[in-house]
């Protein structure tokens, strides 16, 4: 086991990409056993994006990071699933939004309550203070993007 330098912190995105995987899994696992079909971890990306109120194609794709020719096809696939719905944005002809099918209603409303219960969980695991407290440090604002230059 590599030690850490004495100079340098552990990165913060390990700890991040594990806390989204473990919620993604669990998510995932809980869904099977309440007999739901897996999906794919970048479709329940879209569905939380969704969930969260992020409708507009290019942004779900810069949130998740992949290309806008990636997630043009998994809406698609998606919305040939019946998960989804791609329709003209009310407000911008010339754009689109996603919204939950009818068919995908009972996943997002089973997902919404699997992850209440997630969080019900960790708040048991971690105590409530510091779920507080972690929920506090992701929701604060980060400001712009920052750019860093190498030594």
């Amino acid at each position: 086991m590599n030690p850490t330098p004495p100079n340098k912190r552990p990165s913060l995105l390990g700890p991040l990409l594990q806390a989204v995987y473990w919620v993604d899994e669990s998510l995932q696992e809980s869904l099977r056993q309440n007999g739901f079909e897996r999906i794919p971890r970048t479709w329940s990306m879209v569905m939380i994006n969704v969930a969260n109120g992020v409708q507009r194609p290019i942004r779900i794709a810069s949130n998740i990071g992949v290309s806008r020719q990636a997630i043009q096809k998994t809406l698609s696939d998606m919305s040939k699933m019946g998960l989804i719905d791609v329709v003209p944005d009310p407000e911008d002809r010339r754009a689109t939004i996603v919204n939950y099918s009818p068919r995908g209603k009972p996943i997002q409303d089973a997902a919404s309550q699997i992850l209440s219960q997630l969080e019900d969980t960790l708040e048991q695991r971690i105590g409530q203070r510091r779920l507080r407290q972690l929920k506090d440090a992701l929701e604060a604002d980060w400001g712009e993007l920052t750019v860093t230059e190498l030594d």
